[in-house]
């Protein structure tokens, strides 16, 4: 056999020419987090801090929540500033990015979620819903790319979630987000690729976050698809920015959703049935915003 039809000769050439990850220390970093006054947003912002971030800045609609998170931070040693900013404001993110100045790692954290069913849900949810879980990401990212990419160092982090991989019942906007978001980070990461550049995007998939902001919801399979800790999640997504990552799934049984789509439909729906994914939202309660007419305005 011609040595280059040989499997070990085709799989090491492909290991070749698979590119190489760039890791981004966040020692010396600015990092940039939406929804950075509660949830994993907030440890995000102390793990970076504590890892080395020169500064971190937090975005959030709850400003006094933001500021003493702020404080937590300088109590670690880095710079932090606190701003109002409405994601869904493009107008508003441009000049809070323009004061920010270099931004090595942007993380579109800031989401929310109504938890209604089709015909219970509001205009004004559905539309809220798409305008910070969806079209936020845009607006930040094309703010700050263009100087990651002139620096060729940079991350852009879109936390998605596992319903961004499957539809969930009473999801049908929250889901449809979360796939927009999934989609909007793995095409970035493919032009990003095609061009060259060593800017990465990482797009963060992980099932149900113990935060409140989904209060109420329930695993029916937990050894395998746990309700997750925070300070877990914020650890590996900080891990997988370091490590130069593209794809962060948590726990790893949500990789099984992609095979099991191979399925015929049928059989996979009964799948995620089984598994009660599509009962896991049965005693959501969720966690009013003090700010907004909704619920829980970040992770």
């Amino acid at each position: 056999m011609p040595r280059s039809l040989r499997p070990r000769a085709a799989v090491r050439a492909l290991a070749d020419a698979l590119p190489r990850r760039r890791p981004l220390p966040l020692r010396g970093a600015v990092v940039l987090i939406t929804g950075g006054a509660s949830g994993i947003g907030r440890l995000m912002a102390l793990g970076a801090a504590r890892r080395g971030a020169s500064r971190v800045i937090l975005w959030d609609l709850d400003l006094d929540a933001a500021e003493a998170v702020a404080a937590e931070v300088r109590a670690l040693g880095a710079e932090a500033l606190a701003e109002r900013v409405d994601v869904t404001d493009t107008s508003a993110i441009e000049s809070a990015v323009a004061r920010a100045g270099t931004v090595d790692v942007a993380v579109n954290n800031a989401g929310v979620v109504t938890g209604a069913r089709l015909e219970d849900a509001t205009e004004e949810g559905i539309r809220r819903t798409f305008e910070v879980n969806a079209l936020a990401p845009y607006w930040l990212t094309r703010a700050v790319l263009p100087g990651m990419k002139a620096r060729d160092r940079g991350a852009v982090v879109t936390v998605a979630s596992a319903a961004g991989l499957v539809g969930v019942a009473r999801q049908t906007d929250y889901a449809a987000t979360k796939h927009a978001a999934v989609g909007f980070a793995e095409s970035l990461a493919a032009e990003l690729r095609k061009d060259g550049s060593h800017v990465t995007s990482l797009a963060v998939c992980p099932f149900y976050i113990d935060t409140g902001m989904f209060a109420g919801v329930r695993s029916r399979v937990p050894w395998l698809l746990p309700v997750l800790d925070p300070h877990h999640v914020a650890q590996e997504v900080l891990d997988a920015v370091e490590a130069g990552r593209t794809r962060l799934l948590l726990p790893r049984a949500v990789g099984l959703i992609a095979p099991l789509r191979a399925l015929p439909t049928p059989v996979f729906d009964r799948a995620m049935d089984v598994l009660g994914v599509n009962a896991t939202m049965d005693g959501f309660t969720g966690r009013r915003s003090r700010l907004f007419a909704g619920r829980e305005t970040a992770r």
